[in-house]
């Protein structure tokens, strides 16, 4: 008996393999992409706006993007689609060390007079949101991204050298284990309502393999189910990818277990489903963006997403709050 045909879809990552993607992982360990006839291609990344370029360029076929970033590509004259809101919380967070900013950070308005380094350029655009909304901007030294590696600005963070850093949650977690120092974060979700991670794709991928999406998207769906409830198991796929990560094996699911309850779990997901979008939280998006000069011309949030292809048929998808986290409010 042969083997039935299956499709590759390229899968750009916004970043090196980590917790917050160990659903992806599992679905494809699981066998979840192959049951719906495809074979996913994982590349890394390089940020958000990197993954929501390719995927609107048609580098890659799906892409993993932060809801900001892909505005800010819509901005620059690509065509990006959100296919799925992944987590309805942006993951970013300002974070430091105790010892280094003096007093426990507990607020925003703590930031006026402090330099505060970015790790990537979607989290810059979101502390510089942040910062002006609490009327601070204007005392906040916002240093720009280093070029070369988001790491940089976590040692700045050690050394002393900023009085903040900006990365997603856990980040301050993982060096204050490591340097068996008290950290500090400010989860930007609790104060932006900014949705997280996206799948993005292209108008041509959309257009010609509308079913193939509507699959990625049905298993990928599974995968996040199976790994809120078995975040083990979740794990053991992500060090499968990555056999490095072992070591950090604790911070990896932390990330992936704060993505899962803190992050996806809202109450717009309990009446709408796994994946679902928003548009007044678009055009919010939008309206903040613009505000704040952070884009490189005209957008149109409505024109950014779509809730087409996302498999409302699907119980799991419908249901999925219900179905996998009973207990959310």
């Amino acid at each position: 008996m042969t083997e039935p045909e299956t499709e590759t879809v390229t899968f750009q990552l916004n970043w090196e393999p980590n917790g917050f993607q160990s659903p992806y992982f599992l679905a494809r360990e699981a066998g979840f992409y192959r049951e719906e006839g495809i074979e996913v291609e994982f590349v890394e990344g390089h940020g958000s706006p990197y993954a929501a370029e390719r995927a609107a360029r048609g580098d890659a076929d799906v892409g993993l993007a932060g809801a900001s970033a892909v505005l800010a590509k819509q901005s620059e004259g690509f065509d990006p689609l959100a296919v799925a809101a992944v987590t309805q919380k942006t993951p970013a967070a300002v974070y430091t060390l105790r010892d280094v900013f003096g007093e426990r950070l507990t607020d925003p308005e703590q930031l006026a007079g402090r330099t505060v380094a970015p790790s990537a350029t979607k989290t810059r655009i979101l502390t510089a949101q942040l910062l002006e909304n609490v009327g601070i901007r204007d005392e906040v030294e916002l240093l720009d991204v280093d070029p070369h590696t988001h790491h940089r600005v976590q040692h700045k963070v050690i050394d002393g050298t900023v009085d903040a850093a900006v990365g997603v949650v856990t980040n301050g977690i993982e060096i204050g284990r490591e340097r068996d120092r008290t950290p500090d974060e400010l989860p930007i979700g609790e104060y932006l309502d900014i949705y997280g991670m996206t799948l993005v794709t292209g108008p041509e991928f959309a257009r010609e393999r509308p079913e193939t999406l509507r699959s990625f998207l049905r298993a990928t769906a599974r995968g996040w189910a199976a790994a809120t409830r078995d975040p083990d198991r979740a794990v053991d796929a992500l060090v499968d990818r990555n056999a490095t990560l072992e070591r950090n094996r604790g911070i990896e699911q932390l990330k992936f277990e704060t993505a899962a309850h803190q992050l996806q779990f809202t109450p717009f997901v309990r009446e709408h489903g796994w994946g679902a979008q928003d548009p007044d939280r678009w055009r919010r998006l939008g309206e903040t963006l613009s505000e704040t000069a952070l884009l490189d011309g005209e957008i149109d949030p409505d024109a950014v997403w779509t809730d087409e292809f996302r498999p409302t048929d699907d119980p799991l998808v419908a249901e999925y709050a219900d179905r996998v986290h009973p207990t959310a409010e």
